[in-house]
């Protein structure tokens, strides 16, 4: 008879355990063309946190004019930014799980493995829980990608963290990173990017912070997002030390006829350009790697926009992506999250957890266990 759980085949007492952490971000297709863009968008876009309609209605629309007529259009966009490597996004996740793994073994004694999960596309969030699970991580932390909770985003990954999970006999203990919108060294990491570049291209009349927008309604139905990037912005600015004037916050990633978060970046920057600013950087804090809305909509498109209105010098200050400070952040997060648990405590000895696994081993075949 077929277990309809996942099982311990592998298993044997004594086993030493690790602690798991699975990075996840948004996702990206796996190649820049239209098939490929049509596979990820059918998954995105019937995630329903995402798209918040009844299935009735919005399947007819997702299945008709959208994956019809999008797949090649964005499949365009994807092969301006793709690289060499690969994604963008795919190629600086990967680059920042090394690191994270290098910096976490480190800064602790005992086991602890990094994986990397997109929550569209791949590497699966399935296939890296499994990885983990091979790994024997009987802790597991999970750490959304995004600074500011959203439903559409967090509570996504979650959901498929919980659908892979519900189907395992023997679950671990589980945490996760809900926001990090307002951590300390999130914010120096941010601001210090932002001196560097005014330090290597001179600052700008106007400091734009960008963030990802969502649907009014979601905001109105209690989601936090919106808040959380104006504490994000407020804190950013002073950190800088900028005045009212000196930025604006707005939102961009407009998708469908709903009205979205207000204002708009691509109105603003029209606007601003309209009133005389002749320059702008724009930094977008909501993204922990480049990707398509950075490298193409907000360095290019949004580019088009300011220029067109009357603008003249216009400027994108990158994503923290893999920089050092932004690694050592996601490790304070780590630490902070996984408090108390066996591989990150200071008093973690390995010499002892042997000691323990043999004893382990020895009652379980007193007892008539196979291994």
């Amino acid at each position: 008879m077929l277990s309809r759980f996942v099982n311990e085949k592998d298993y044997f007492h004594g086993k030493a355990a690790c602690t798991g952490i699975l990075l996840v971000n948004l996702g990206t297709p796996d190649q820049a063309i239209a098939p490929a863009l049509r596979r990820y968008l059918r998954e995105f876009l019937s995630d329903p946190r995402v798209v918040e309609i009844p299935r009735l209605v919005w399947y007819p629309i997702l299945y008709g004019a959208i994956l019809t007529k999008r797949p090649p259009e964005s499949a365009k966009k994807y092969a301006s930014i793709w690289t060499e490597q690969g994604s963008p996004l795919l190629v600086i996740s990967q680059q920042q799980q090394r690191a994270l793994q290098k910096t976490l073994e480190l800064r602790f004694q005992g086991p602890i493995k990094v994986e990397l999960a997109m929550r569209y596309g791949n590497p699966s969030i399935r296939d890296g829980l499994r990885k983990l699970k091979a790994e024997n991580a009987r802790r597991l932390l999970v750490l959304p990608l995004y600074p500011q909770y959203s439903a559409s985003t967090t509570a996504s990954v979650m959901d498929a963290v919980s659908d892979e999970l519900k189907r395992w006999r023997w679950q671990p203990e589980l945490r996760v990173v809900q926001h990090y919108h307002d951590h300390s060294g999130y914010i120096d990491a941010l601001a210090q990017s932002v001196r560097d570049y005014w330090l290597a291209q001179m600052r700008q009349e106007i400091l734009v912070i960008s963030f990802h927008g969502i649907p009014k309604r979601n905001h109105e139905l209690g989601d936090p997002y919106y808040c959380e990037c104006q504490k994000t912005a407020r804190l950013l600015a002073e950190n800088l030390g900028l005045r009212d004037k000196d930025y604006r916050v707005t939102f961009q990633s407009r998708f469908g006829k709903a009205e979205w978060l207000k204002p708009y970046t691509s109105d603003t920057l029209t606007d601003l350009a309209k009133q005389g600013v002749k320059s702008v950087d724009i930094i977008c804090p909501g993204f922990a790697a480049d990707c398509l809305e950075t490298l193409e909509e907000i360095q290019h498109e949004n580019r088009e926009h300011f220029l067109k209105a009357g603008g003249q010098t216009y400027h994108y200050i990158p994503a923290l992506n893999a920089d050092t400070r932004h690694i050592q952040v996601l490790a304070d997060l780590i630490q902070q999250h996984t408090q108390g648990w066996p591989e990150t405590s200071a008093d973690w000895s390995s010499l002892s957890i042997e000691k323990q696994a043999e004893l382990t081993q020895r009652r379980a075949k007193a007892q008539g266990a196979k291994q």
